[in-house]
């Protein structure tokens, strides 16, 4: 444990007072979308404007929920399901309208997060979030505005800035499992620049990631520490320099796996290290009319795989990215009453990755480059309309052009926004799946890009002065030449492979501080044989209620999550595969949390309260009934 974590634990409990780091914010909002949303597209859009199916997650709901992983407030964001492989710490995949988990892209303050030695996908297992602000996920084809990965969707993720005075934030909680998490932060700013520096760690000894009820009683404990800065400064008005770091370093215990059997207990390990930078200029010129934003990333990603003590792989994937953007802004009032944005960007990627084992080893890399134009209309402050493209060309495979088109419309008066939006998107096959090589897997060189298009149509209802807000999207993708393991590799599955479904998504506000929302998606996806995807639940929904009352020093959240029932595959001794069902669940999480004065908070919540046993992935674990406590500090 960190020297900062262990004084924060002693410090703690000897101060009685402060305010859980993320509850600083005020009460729960039943608003659906937030002012501006940074992801639908290239520029930032008021959310009356987006044509796009986009949910949008706040430090405030994470607060109230007490999520310490970012991947358990996705399990209610509609049109999203999450599969874990076992214990906190192993492999967390995310997929959206039924895509695959490498085709989403992750962004983390602008900085594309996916790993190219792991299939270029990015494992939330790891993800905390003390220091994380808002998370957008933006659903369907987005390949137009953010290239490969973000053929399914997109999860931005934007971490806090600094304001105010210099302020010191602590927080620490203790559990089941013998689980700790601790958290730190330094944060201040005003107008010229803001700065916020954040630690943060979680400790548990876990539980076995191979199910208990097939016999495995082996803890796999988790060991991760993050860490995190930003800071920006302005220098002169239209004129802001930023900078934004983050590095986490992890400790994961998991089980082997074997054919006819599944998951077995095993004395495995995984060590990692996530590393991620990025640099920006932004200029605003006639009066912020003409914008250009100029930026670098980093993006380094490895681990090693450890067994009976001693390392039998590594893994490392990097990405870098220089890329510039300029926006042109400008208003029609004279000819028709219409607002104009015109966008530009050139993006220059370099994506490597390597392997090295006792079987084999492999080094590869791509380099592209991207050409990328928007335009934005917004008519009489009603009728919305965007239109972008992508040109694509990278050193390994043809050139690719994507595009979208949305819509939005807003009828005056009656609170009522219709939405659609087309887009068509390309996942490029990863470094792993054309040159990879293990034990029981080779690479395919000969691999085709993905291709996809999707489309949905959708409404967004404002009732009862702003107190209820309803939005219900249908939906429909199809994606050719899926790429899919075939015995030791992996082949482009002919024909084209159909997803469709629906979201709904509800938020009251009954009186003052009393906060309904639900959600519910309904996905159907095959693939060209007509086989069931798997690990896509045709039946999603999610329930939270939310209370603040004792003049919002008392705060009471209840969540609960619907799985529904789920296709899987299990493994014969030859690792063929065959199909196997997974049983539905659901949980609820209850938290609460008490203010004891303006600088202390007490808190605690239990997780999967009604102890609900249940698989995520065949024949692995996943935690029984938890229990979590703490105090949170404010100086």
């Amino acid at each position: 444990m960190p020297r900062w974590s262990r004084w924060l634990l002693v410090a703690a409990p000897l101060a009685a007072a402060g305010s859980s780091a993320a509850q600083e914010q005020g009460a729960d909002s039943p608003v659906l979308l937030p002012p501006l949303s940074v992801t639908a597209n290239l520029v930032d859009t008021p959310a009356r404007a987006v044509g796009s199916a986009l949910t949008v997650v706040d430090a405030e709901q994470l607060a109230v929920r007490q999520t310490r992983l970012v991947s358990d407030v996705l399990r209610e964001v509609p049109g999203v399901a999450v599969n874990r492989t076992g214990s906190v710490g192993q492999l967390t995949q995310l997929r959206i309208r039924g895509a695959e988990g490498n085709q989403t892209l992750v962004l983390i303050d602008g900085v594309k997060a996916n790993d190219p030695s792991a299939g270029s996908e990015f494992d939330f297992a790891h993800l905390q979030a003390a220091d994380i602000e808002r998370i957008e996920v933006l659903r369907g084809p987005q390949s137009a505005l953010y290239g490969s990965d973000a053929l399914g969707g997109v999860v931005n993720i934007v971490t806090k800035r600094g304001e105010g005075p210099a302020t010191v934030r602590l927080r620490a909680e203790g559990g089941t499992f013998d689980t700790t998490n601790t958290a730190a932060s330094l944060s201040g700013g005003n107008e010229r620049y803001d700065f916020r520096v954040t630690g943060e760690s979680l400790r548990t000894d876990g539980i076995s990631t191979a199910d208990e009820r097939l016999g495995n009683d082996e803890q796999d404990g988790y060991r991760n520490n993050t860490g995190s800065a930003k800071l920006a400064v302005r220098p002169h008005d239209g004129v802001e320099l930023s900078l934004v770091g983050r590095f986490t370093r992890y400790e994961a215990d998991g089980d082997d796996f074997l054919g006819g059997i599944g998951a077995v207990d095993a004395d495995q390990e995984t060590r990692g290290r996530e590393r991620l930078l990025r640099a920006q200029g932004r200029f605003d010129l006639l009066e912020g009319s003409w914008q250009h934003i100029l930026g670098a990333s980093y993006n380094d990603t490895d681990r090693d795989l450890k067994s009976d003590g001693v390392v039998s792989t590594r893994y490392e994937g990097r990405t870098r990215q220089l890329d510039y953007q300029t926006n042109v802004l400008f208003d029609t009032s004279r000819l028709a009453e219409a607002d104009h944005t015109l966008t530009f960007a050139f993006q220059r990627e370099w994506t490597d990755a390597e392997s090295s084992s006792a079987f084999a080893a492999f080094d590869r890399d791509i380099d592209t480059n991207a050409f990328v134009g928007q335009y934005q209309i917004d008519l009489a402050d009603a009728l919305a309309l965007s239109a972008s493209v992508r040109h694509e060309r990278n050193d390994a495979f043809d050139d690719t052009t994507t595009y979208r088109l949305t819509a939005a419309y807003r009828i005056e008066g009656s609170g009522t926004k219709l939405r659609t939006s087309y887009g068509t998107g390309v996942k490029n096959p990863s470094l792993f799946e054309l040159y990879g090589f293990t034990e029981t897997y080779q690479g395919n060189p000969d691999l085709d890009p993905e291709e996809g298009w999707g489309w949905d149509v959708g409404v967004d209802q404002e009732l009862w002065g702003d107190r209820v807000v309803v939005d219900a999207t249908y939906f429909e993708q199809r994606i050719e030449d899926l790429i899919t393991g075939a015995g030791e590799t992996s082949v482009n599955l002919p024909g084209t492979s159909k997803i469709r479904g629906a979201e709904f998504g509800l938020s009251i506000e009954p009186i003052d501080d009393v906060v309904l929302r639900a959600a519910y998606t309904y996905t159907h996806g095959e693939d060209a044989n007509g086989d069931e995807l798997v690990r896509r639940p045709k039946h999603i929904a999610s329930f939270n209620a939310n209370y603040r009352f004792l003049d919002d020093r008392a705060n009471v959240n209840l969540g609960i999550v619907y799985n529904g029932r789920q296709d899987d595959l299990a493994f014969d001794e030859n690792f063929n595969a065959s199909t196997v069902s997974l049983d539905s669940y659901t949980l609820v999480n209850l938290a609460a949390s008490y203010r004891l004065s303006e600088h202390a908070e007490l808190f605690g919540r239990i997780e999967n309260l009604f102890d609900e046993s249940y698989e995520e992935v065949d024949t692995y674990g996943s935690p029984g009934r938890a229990a979590y406590a703490g105090l949170g500090l404010t100086f």
